[in-house]
């Protein structure tokens, strides 16, 4: 590999279309790139769910590669691409092996390929967990803000599985201006929770510092929940948890019943994609025939189409687009580039003449 990189930091290629270089991102790379830039982040979340809403995007369907011999695990394909001023397309590669974690290793890794908007050559793939992360944090940080407008801000949060997507979203409410009386966490290893609660002592958090030995007292000493598991099906039901109307973030999307659904106000990211794979979400359509139940998506809320009533839970259930991934690798991929850090695999792309 040499260091190099395009003449522009915006675009691959110049204005004649041409191959672009073909460049590989490490996640050290990644992760340097996005230190410390939570505020940047989901400015930038928040920027490509508006051009989302205004249909300047391609989000198909996420493709699910699943294994008889293996039902716990499946590889997922997210493509996509945006436009604007990101312009961008490609596709998140991403696996989910649960059992990695008792090997010591993450369950998530992946990759992220841009391809060029112009010709549709691929010129970068990124290691993409940090990006999945991160996009997800940062979208959670994003809706905890919006939603806690107009009602009394949470004080008290409390994260449902305290893995890497836990840690990664407290860091993003941290980074984001959040600041809380007191910060807890199940989980139903306790290892993970004792992990967690070393995690949050080393980040030095003021508030109260509480791991529950209970789902329930979780949630009922909660007013910002965050569901960050690998469950399956729905597992948490009883309706009385949430009587003092917390404001829930569903990241994990499977782990609330619909009848909880049912009686929440239900914000998701994109109405089509929540709705399928048994999600809760799909489950509660299901449950009912209709979906009458969702008030709407979080760009109608940010747009002001909709207002999110402070009397009842409000449970956001993002499904997570490929549009944002490829709106922070992007991002990635221009700030690696100015910084004259882009390792270009020579030849990566050899027959390049149509008759040899």
């Amino acid at each position: 590999m040499t260091s190099t990189h395009p003449t522009s930091a915006g675009s691959p290629i110049s204005d004649s279309p041409s191959v672009p270089p073909f460049a590989v991102i490490s996640g050290g790379q990644v992760q340097r790139a996005l230190q410390g830039q939570e505020k940047e982040i989901v400015e930038l979340v928040e920027a490509t769910y508006r051009l989302h809403g205004t249909g300047d995007s391609v989000n198909p369907p996420s493709y699910f590669l699943r294994f008889p011999d293996r039902p716990s695990s499946r590889i997922i394909a997210l493509p996509a691409s945006v436009g604007g001023h990101i312009r961008v397309d490609g596709v998140k590669w991403i696996s989910s092996f649960p059992e990695n974690v008792a090997a010591g290793i993450p369950r998530a890794s992946g990759v992220l390929i841009l391809n060029d908007h112009d010709t549709g050559y691929p010129f970068a793939c990124l290691e993409a967990s940090i990006i999945s992360a991160t996009r997800t944090a940062a979208s959670a940080a994003l809706a905890a803000d919006w939603l806690s407008r107009g009602r009394q801000r949470p004080r008290r949060v409390g994260f449902f599985g305290v893995g890497l997507i836990a840690r990664y979203i407290h860091t993003f409410l941290a980074g984001t201006g959040w600041s809380f009386d007191e910060v807890g966490g199940y989980d139903v290893s306790a290892d993970s929770a004792g992990g967690f609660r070393g995690y949050l002592e080393q980040f030095g958090t003021a508030g109260r510092v509480t791991v529950h030995d209970s789902a329930e007292e979780l949630i009922r000493s909660s007013d910002l929940v965050v569901f960050a598991t690998v469950a399956a099906e729905p597992h948490v039901s009883d309706l009385s948890w949430f009587a003092h109307n917390p404001l829930v973030l569903h990241v994990s999307l499977r782990d609330l019943a619909p009848e909880v659904l049912l009686a929440s106000t239900n914000i998701v990211d994109d109405v089509e994609h929540c709705l399928k794979a048994n999600t809760s979400p799909h489950l509660a359509e299901q449950l009912t025939g209709n979906r009458d139940f969702l008030l709407g998506t979080l760009d109608d809320v940010m747009g002001g189409r909709v207002t999110v009533p402070a009397d009842r839970p409000v449970v956001f259930s993002p499904f997570g687009l490929g549009v944002l991934d490829l709106a922070v690798g992007k991002s990635i991929y221009d700030k690696v580039v100015s910084a004259g850090d882009l390792h270009v695999v020579d030849d990566f792309f050899h027959e390049l003449r149509r008759y040899g």
